[in-house]
């Protein structure tokens, strides 16, 4: 049903994009959710009226045409036997994780040195973040050779030889393929710009400064009308002019980067050297299938796609809603946050890229920033020959919060939120189910809001965490150093830090006359460095090699490592870390925690053991127990006769454990009694 201005706001969020903006506004203003059923019958012509003069024109025709060109109802898809739906992902930021040369950086050999580590936990899968040639200016999210391994990173033959360890142990390996964007070192960018009007201008969004009189390149009827004699006298005076529209990068500032031998702006919307590629022209839809096709080939399982969802743009690129912009922080992320053509782009990858010659598939993972529960499942279902996993992004801040706020997370907003998806999830549905990723601070550390610097509180908030993500109906994506109760990092100032976002979101803040104290508190808070600085391996806080201690500097590594392995901080035998952590607490280290029976680390294997031996607790059905408690979730995971009770008391104080008449034999936590302990979370088999 298409929908006009006569419709009512309930017939609005009726439709899935419409349901999902709606909440997004909700989540972003911090308005309760009674506001929708106070507005229902409003009709959408007397909402526009009312509110004009705050969203400023054309808000309700634009969010009526993207609504419309997606108001599909999602299938009753039984999903197929995909080994993804029982896996238990494992996200490792290679340059991070295990350094084999000692230049301070981590790499594809400290990776194989660690794959019976990562085989020991349990983990059915690896995702690597890029490991691809990059320039390193947003640390592999700006690929300059898709076919080719980072110098710091190893080789081809390592990247085959890493592959083929996976395998060897039982394990799958996916990688992040950036393809919203390359770098603007990669040929085909170098090509575009040294011959715009060329086959290659067409791979990215090359465009004339804006001229409020004459057409742009959107618009013009012939070559010759975009080059008037006013655009070429400022061309020739260095004055290009302004941008083709007003909407803004992720990564602060405008999206458009003038590019003086191109005479042409060229779009980007995260930093301005990740230049966005044209998904319209099929020739970079083959390309990019391409690309998949030959890491197949060499044996990968699959790709993470980033901002897979931003790879289709609305038509001539229309200035973006100022009020939009400034609610979501992000000027004309409404015309490409789910583009006109997105489901065709994702169904012609998977048909021409992740389809094997077989007949079988590679996993289809896409990062989704933006998109709610209703896109997810109209991108996810299997019925919809999309993806097959989707990440939302709406579980990591609270009602009014963003990432940049410092405050205390509600784990009673995250089983709302959890238990929301339960409700509305079906069979065919794939929801990725994370708390950690590289591009975010640790949420044990925004729960827990300075506690975790005890490390009981650590502990049992970790193990809190841990017991959610892994019961929970969903695929769980497993973050480094979740396993050890990894925490955000005492950054003393911003030269500790190496994050383009962070760095540029600090000069704009001080631009625009926030002060450094301020402007610092706000980093601080939102940095993506606190998931990125190094494994801690060991009691020393280096990672490197496998062997003896070195000082300062972790495992040395013997055997095929040598002195060469493992980061020092002094310098030493190895280099400084690329980023140096700051946690020093002692007992949260992979060697300290694998000798600790009662560790997070032990308690993470355990959890997925029991998943993979216990198919209720990966498939089973769902049913939540006492749902308004506040401070108190259980629910029941049931599956072929046998059924599981998960508990968790999600405050830091005791909690009176609410009657439900099950009996438990209980695998993982405390007996149960009449009261719960501050954090307490427990796993128990059903006594029929």
């Amino acid at each position: 049903m298409t929908l006009d201005k006569n419709a009512r706001v309930r017939d609005l969020y009726a439709t899935p994009l419409g349901r999902d903006i709606v909440d997004k506004l909700l989540l972003q203003s911090g308005a309760p959710r009674s506001a929708i059923k106070a507005a229902g019958r409003l009709r959408l012509s007397r909402l526009e009226a009312l509110t004009e003069k705050l969203t400023g024109p054309g808000l309700v025709d634009a969010l009526l045409a993207l609504v419309d060109q997606h108001n599909d109802d999602v299938p009753g898809t039984e999903p197929k036997d995909a080994w993804w739906r029982d896996a238990v992902f494992y996200q490792i930021y290679p340059r991070s994780f295990q350094d084999s040369d000692g230049d301070g950086v981590g790499d594809l050999r400290g990776i194989i040195s660690r794959l019976d580590y990562l085989a020991e936990l349990g983990v059915d899968c690896l995702w690597l973040s890029p490991i691809f040639a990059s320039p390193n200016q947003d640390m592999g999210y700006d690929i300059s050779d898709y076919r080719d391994i980072m110098t710091e990173m190893g080789t081809l033959a390592d990247a085959d030889e890493l592959i083929a360890g996976c395998h060897e142990r039982g394990m799958r390996i996916i990688l992040d393929l950036v393809v919203n964007h390359t770098s603007a070192q990669h040929e085909w960018f170098q090509k575009a710009i040294a011959d715009p009007d060329g086959p290659y201008g067409d791979y990215y969004f090359l465009r004339p400064p804006r001229d409020d009189v004459h057409k742009s390149a959107d618009t013009a009827s012939s070559a010759a009308e975009v080059a008037r004699p006013e655009h070429i006298r400022r061309l020739v005076h260095g004055t290009p002019g302004e941008p083709p529209n007003n909407w803004t990068s992720f990564f602060s500032g405008p999206a458009w980067r003038w590019i003086p031998e191109a005479e042409r702006w060229a779009l980007h919307l995260f930093a301005d050297h990740q230049m966005d590629l044209n998904w319209a022209n099929p020739a970079v839809r083959g390309e990019v299938a391409d690309v998949v096709r030959w890491w197949l080939d060499r044996g990968v399982d699959g790709f993470r796609l980033d901002v897979i969802n931003y790879i289709s743009k609305a038509e001539g690129l229309p200035d973006g809603n100022p009020f939009v912009g400034q609610l979501m922080e992000f000027t004309g992320v409404e015309h490409y946050f789910y583009g006109p053509h997105l489901d065709e782009y994702l169904r012609q990858l998977r048909r021409d890229g992740f389809t094997r010659p077989d007949g079988s598939v590679a996993v289809m993972v896409g990062e989704t920033p933006g998109i709610g529960i209703e896109g997810a499942r109209l991108l996810s279902n299997a019925g919809r020959g999309e993806l097959d996993l989707v990440f939302n992004f709406d579980v990591l801040d609270m009602p009014g919060q963003i990432r940049w706020d410092a405050y205390a997370y509600d784990l009673n907003y995250l089983k709302r939120f959890w238990l929301g998806w339960q409700e509305r999830l079906r069979p065919g549905d794939g929801i990725a189910l994370f708390l950690d990723n590289h591009d975010n601070p640790r949420m044990l550390s925004k729960v827990a809001d300075g506690a975790e610097l005890d490390p009981t509180t650590r502990t049992a908030i970790a193990k809190l965490l841990a017991t959610l993500q892994l019961t929970m109906r969903g695929t769980p994506f497993l973050f480094q150093g979740q396993e050890l109760a990894a925490v955000n990092q005492d950054f003393a100032g911003i030269t500790d830090l190496r994050d383009v976002e962070s760095l540029n979101r600090y000069r704009k803040l001080l631009d625009d006359g926030t002060t450094p104290e301020d402007a610092w508190a706000e980093i601080l808070a939102g940095s993506r460095d606190h998931a990125r600085v190094p494994m801690r391996w060991d009691a020393e806080g280096g990672f490197g090699g496998e062997g003896g201690l070195g000082s300062k500097g972790g495992f040395r590594g013997e055997g095929s490592f040598g002195r060469e392995g493992g980061f020092d901080s002094e310098g030493g035998f190895g280099s400084e870390p690329w980023l140096p952590g700051k946690d020093d607490a002692p007992g949260f280290t992979a060697t300290e925690q694998q000798a600790d029976r009662n560790s997070v680390w032990h308690w993470y294997r355990s959890l997925i053991a029991l998943r993979r031996a216990h198919p209720a607790l990966a498939r089973g059905d769902f049913r939540a127990i006492h749902p308004d408690r506040r401070d108190y979730l259980g629910y029941v995971r049931e599956h072929a006769g046998e059924a599981w009770l998960i508990e968790a008391n999600l405050s830091g104080k005791p909690r009176r454990r609410p009657r439900h008449g099950l009996k438990t034999d209980t695998v993982l936590g405390p007996t149960p009694g009449p009261k719960m302990r501050p954090w307490e979370s427990t796993v128990g088999r059903i006594i029929r």
